[in-house]
């Protein structure tokens, strides 16, 4: 299976923070195509399962063999109709018509990808990850993983993995579990790369594929110059942190280079990573997305960060 270098993730499309349209992501969708991206990443828990419609009903246009999709599993969408008048309080803006239970069980992970199959309006998935399993190793490596090998090998999905953001769980998976690709969150972008080496070593001795994702690090890296309400790891950034990517964004401008597109670039360096996953919720950021993709940077730019301890 071979992803495009630049993915879109589809969190957004299930009224992250704030409101969207199904027009708007199909509008996304239709600049992402037009600009040659293929991999495109949702989950249930995006929007309780509003990203996924939303992303299908996009898709429906585009010839099946043509396009990756990954999608998640682990947080089983229950029906409780009864809370139709509340918000869902997981952060995004969408009735809490479900609720999230956490289930790898050998039912709650079948149950999950037929589900998720329905609303994609798909009759098979490309990739499925394990989604956060943090709290639940001994679940998600051993009746999760097998279930999602059962699915493999009877071509109801084609690759499997886990999706986290930290590397050490992640490691024992790749150890521990027949799986082919891992999707890493946060853990390897401009800003961070420490705890990285030992994932790297296995997922190349074991041929794991590896999709970078949260690569501005909950907005630090996103913008030219780094604010001081800037986040990181969903909360407002440490001061040595605001520090070191000040440090990072003085190196860029010093080359003419912006930090975002530096950020979008860096982990497609490592010949490792597969795909970079790039949250969007607009036509209008796709376009930024992949003009930041496709900004000429020069090799004197890394070899500055490098030499300044900046990056490894």
């Amino acid at each position: 299976m071979t992803l495009t270098e630049l993915g879109l993730g589809a969190a957004q499309f299930g009224n992250l923070n704030r409101e969207t349209t199904l027009e708007a992501s199909i509008e996304a969708v239709e600049e992402a195509w037009a600009r040659g991206i293929r991999y495109f990443d949702t989950a249930p828990h995006y929007g309780l399962g509003l990203s996924e419609q939303r992303l299908g009903a996009a898709l429906q246009r585009y010839p099946r063999d043509q396009f990756v999709v990954s999608t998640k599993v682990g947080r089983l969408l229950v029906p409780t109709p009864e809370n139709a008048a509340e918000l869902d309080d997981g952060g995004f803006l969408t009735p809490a018509v479900y609720r999230r239970e956490w289930n790898f069980s050998r039912d709650g992970i079948r149950r999950s990808i037929d589900e998720s199959l329905t609303r994609l309006g798909l009759d098979s998935i490309d990739i499925a990850f394990l989604h956060d399993p943090d709290d639940h190793w001994q679940a998600a490596s051993t009746t999760g993983a097998d279930t999602l090998i059962e699915l493999r090998d009877e071509g109801v999905v084609r690759a499997i993995g886990a999706g986290m953001n930290q590397t050490a769980m992640l490691v024992d998976f790749a150890r521990q579990c027949d799986i082919d690709v891992v999707m890493l969150a946060g853990r390897y972008t401009l800003l961070e790369q420490s705890g990285v080496d030992e994932l790297f070593a296995i997922a190349e001795s074991r041929g794991i594929g590896i999709v970078a994702a949260a690569i501005y690090n909950s907005g630090l890296l996103s913008q030219p110059v780094v604010p001081e309400n800037a986040h990181y790891n969903y909360a407002p950034a440490p001061p040595e942190l605001l520090a070191r990517a000040r440090d990072i964004a003085e190196v860029c401008a010093r080359w003419g280079v912006a930090l975002p597109d530096a950020a979008v670039q860096f982990p497609l360096r490592n010949p490792l990573i597969s795909s970079v996953v790039v949250g969007t919720r607009t036509a209008e950021q796709v376009v930024s997305s992949v003009d930041r993709y496709a900004t000429a940077i020069p090799d004197g730019l890394w070899d500055e960060l490098r030499e300044a301890g900046l990056t490894r």
